[in-house]
């Protein structure tokens, strides 16, 4: 049967996945983010002196790391 309401179902669900790729693409450009972004920039999440957690990029406030 041409014209059929599954057709359209399957019409309208693969338009609204498409739409939903190129918003995605889109966002991603602006704000300079690709899937691979977080590659490759990994720095030591310890102090490498006392062994605490580092947060931000300043220096550990035990002076030594």
């Amino acid at each position: 049967m041409p014209g059929s309401g599954c057709d359209m179902l399957v019409k309208v669900v693969l338009l609204f996945l498409l739409a939903m790729v190129a918003i995605a693409m889109i966002g991603g450009a602006i704000t300079g983010r690709g899937p691979l972004q977080g590659l490759g920039r990994k720095k030591a999440a310890y102090c490498a002196g006392c062994g605490r957690p580092r947060i931000g990029r300043g220096p550990c406030s035990c002076g030594r790391g």
